[in-house]
């Protein structure tokens, strides 16, 4: 049955379509062939965190090799939240991205590789998430980062091609430490099955050899989400790259890694040697609040958007990486949570800012004058993604940080829970900056002659999708936050 064979079609539909997409060539076929398959692999995710919730963890054996042999995939409860987040942001992206890319790739004849790229990009990432192998980890991360190098040089201002350079040699640096780290366990152990890895490693955790992968690894895939200080190549990959790889990466592609920090810290090492004995909380927790407000701060003297919110971005990955630092039930619940939740809100910003870029060019602040009131659904809407990156109430940034506060309170944390609080007064800075000049301001005489209107249909209703998203989980929170905590409690157990 097709049900048994879930988790290999999560890769392979967009794995193959990518081929396909160079086979086609044309257009209409090829645009239309993606945007299918996106949604197709949507609807993958969507079966297989059904299929957990109901029978528990699924193994996947491929060409029929028992673990740890064969390659193995291993579907539970936080890759399926995952999987779900990263294809559904990959279809919303892929249905939005046609308008877009007609006008900032204007070459026509060459749209069928952008879709090649995007595709294998997010086959990359899917399977990162999905693999139970450490090396077929570090097989996915290239394939998804050389894509993404790809689509980011494809911006029109040509500093695009100097920030797709500066993501190649950070990335490259920290595929490279993820690989000697892999190296360095699959010596001491002779597997590179994580399920095959946590039972053996206890056995040789005291040596030096695996410390030193411990710490290739963290130092790897920090670099490959961007936690502060670490993050230098994020702010002009998001500025100068097309503005539906933009928004298709900065949902996806840090969370996918933080996703990897917790399946090294939890599954592979396990808590007791990730926190209690290499007492990770020491580092992480610092660097995290230090991120959120240094970025925070930094984002409010932006000028152009993307750059705004790339910087955004950074800070809320500190907010993740807090979560993880708490290492307890509530902070990991508000660790995971906001992945998913900072994917539906920032998709939603860059895509509302997209619109923007499609009806007028405008990516900095002081060209947004009045357009509340020439584009009154597309500054709606990414005013509805603000007010979740803000965290108000009823928005699922509101239920992040909720989690990320008592977790603090918990410890005894108050600074900390402090912290949280005063970088959402400074959320509130930065975005207030776009409404003041949007809705506040006049329009240019040339917007007044009416040159500027609404974004069209096939763009606004993928946006607006999102931001109902945002606030349906922001006042439903059974639903996202329950699984989080249920993969929380999962991690910790394990680790236990």
């Amino acid at each position: 049955m097709i049900d048994n064979h879930l988790p290999i079609l999560q890769v392979l539909l967009p794995l193959v379509a990518a081929v396909l997409c160079l086979l086609l060539r044309n257009r209409l076929i090829v645009t239309t062939l993606a945007i299918v398959v996106t949604w197709a692999t949507f609807a993958v995710s969507v079966a297989l965190m059904s299929a957990v919730l109901r029978q528990g963890v699924i193994s996947y054996e491929l060409g029929g090799w028992a673990p740890p042999w064969g390659i193995e995939y291993r579907v539970d409860v936080l890759n399926a939240f995952v999987l779900v987040l990263v294809s559904g942001i990959g279809a919303v992206v892929a249905t939005w991205s046609p308008s877009s890319i007609s006008v900032e790739l204007p070459r026509y004849e060459r749209h069928y590789l952008f879709y090649c790229a995007y595709l294998l990009c997010l086959a990359g990432l899917l399977g990162i998430t999905v693999t139970g192998d450490m090396f077929n980890v570090f097989v996915f991360l290239e394939i998804s980062a050389l894509s993404s190098y790809v689509l980011i040089s494809l911006g029109q201002d040509r500093r695009a091609l100097t920030a797709a350079y500066s993501y190649l040699i950070m990335g490259t640096l920290g595929a490279t430490f993820i690989l000697i780290g892999i190296g360095l366990l699959y010596i001491m152990t002779g597997t590179l099955n994580m399920a095959d890895l946590a039972e053996r490693l206890p056995e040789v955790l005291n040596t030096r050899t695996v410390i030193v992968a411990f710490g290739f690894l963290v130092v790897g895939v920090s670099l490959k989400m961007a936690l502060f200080p670490l993050h230098l190549w994020l702010p002009n990959a998001y500025a100068y790259a097309p503005s539906v790889v933009t928004a298709f990466l900065a949902a996806t592609a840090t969370k996918v890694s933080v996703y990897l920090l917790l399946r090294f810290f939890f599954t592979v090492f396990g808590y007791e040697f990730a926190f209690d004995r290499m007492q990770l909380w020491i580092f992480l927790m610092p660097l995290a609040l230090v991120g959120i407000v240094t970025a925070s701060l930094v984002a409010i003297f932006q000028n152009n958007i993307k750059r705004m919110l790339a910087y955004s971005s950074v800070a809320q990955i500190g907010y993740m990486v807090l979560g993880i630092s708490f290492a307890s039930v509530n902070g990991l619940t508000g660790g995971i949570v906001h992945l998913f939740n900072h994917g539906l809100t920032k998709c939603a910003l860059f895509l509302a800012l997209g619109c923007i870029v499609y009806r007028c060019g405008a990516v900095h602040i002081d060209e947004m004058r009045g357009l509340g009131r020439t584009m009154p659904w597309t500054m709606a809407a990414f005013v509805g993604g603000g007010l979740s990156l803000i965290g108000v109430p009823m928005t699922v940034g509101f239920v992040s940080k909720w989690y990320l506060v008592v977790a603090a309170l918990e410890r005894g944390f108050w600074p900390v829970a402090a912290v949280v609080l005063f970088s959402s007064l400074l959320a509130v800075v930065y975005i207030w900056r776009v409404v003041e000049v949007a809705y506040f301001e006049a329009p240019s005489a040339v917007e007044g002659e009416g040159t500027v209107r609404e974004a069209p249909l096939s763009m606004l209703i993928p946006v607006w999708a999102l931001v109902v998203a945002i606030f349906y989980f922001g006042i439903t929170t059974e639903l996202t936050a329950g699984i989080a905590r249920q993969a929380a409690e999962s991690l910790l157990k394990v680790a236990s």
